[in-house]
């Protein structure tokens, strides 16, 4: 009688016939052209995020945040601009077709396009090759967006009016002003208000007066001869007026 004769076995396919370890396949046979998800190439990632991680926390200690004064919903001149990194998008909402009526195409089909497809280029671009030569598509794509992003972002700094920008986001000292005085009627009647604030904190036609540094003969020359971009023949009273709106402008001073 032969062993086994009779018998039935009867197999499991959840159960492995042969139990290999968990280790990282062998790829000697391709050097350069690959190599282990875990734990080679997921190291070497984390290693490159802290370095940059490290570099950011850096910059963020040693420079201070360009922090501006508190937002005024009665300031019908600011003019908000994003952080830099966004500057692209806002040119792109200048443009004709992408502003106005068109407004949905420069904020969601555009940018939707352009970050969908980065999204799905898994998907779209399944080829073997690695070389930027051997896909001229996705290259031809990115290389097109990047040039767009840097374009965008050049024609936003050079548009902008730096600084008006500064002057409208100055954080500015308060000022402890006496509105009964002399001087601030005379501030009122004489329409300097309407320039530079009604707590002299200075407006887009006008700078913050609080701690300006002037002299009262200083204040009353720029009253009558202008500087800059406040043209001359602005004051209209008698010298007495002057003198007094002069001593309480150059008396003004932050708490």
């Amino acid at each position: 009688m032969h062993r086994g004769k009779g018998m039935k076995f009867v197999g499991d396919s959840r159960v492995p016939a042969v139990r290999k370890p968990n280790i990282p396949k062998d790829y000697s046979e391709y050097p350069g052209k690959t190599e282990a998800f875990w734990p080679n190439f997921l190291l070497k990632e984390w290693m490159v995020g802290a370095v940059f991680l490290i570099g950011f926390l850096c910059l963020t200690v040693a420079h201070e945040p360009p922090l501006e004064r508190i937002a005024d919903p009665t300031d019908t001149a600011y003019i908000p601009l994003p952080d830099w990194y966004f500057l692209f998008l806002y040119q792109l909402l200048k443009y004709s077709y992408a502003s106005g009526p068109y407004t949905i195409i420069g904020a969601l089909v555009i940018p939707g396009l352009g970050f969908g497809a980065l999204m799905l280029a898994p998907f779209l671009d399944r080829g073997p090759e690695r070389r930027p030569s051997k896909r001229p598509v996705a290259t031809g794509l990115m290389l097109l967006g990047v040039a767009a992003t840097f374009y965008l972002t050049w024609e936003s700094v050079d548009q902008t009016d730096w600084e008006l920008k500064k002057q409208q986001g100055a954080i500015v000292a308060e000022a402890e002003i006496d509105k009964e005085s002399e001087g601030y009627l005379l501030y009122q009647e004489k329409g300097c208000i309407g320039c530079h604030g009604e707590n002299l904190e200075g407006g887009p036609a006008g700078k913050a007066l609080v701690d300006n540094g002037l002299d009262v003969d200083q204040i009353k020359d720029i009253a009558v001869n202008g500087i800059n971009t406040m043209p001359a023949g602005m004051f209209e009273g008698s010298d007495e007026e002057l003198q007094a709106l002069a001593e309480f402008i150059s008396g003004v001073t932050s708490k």
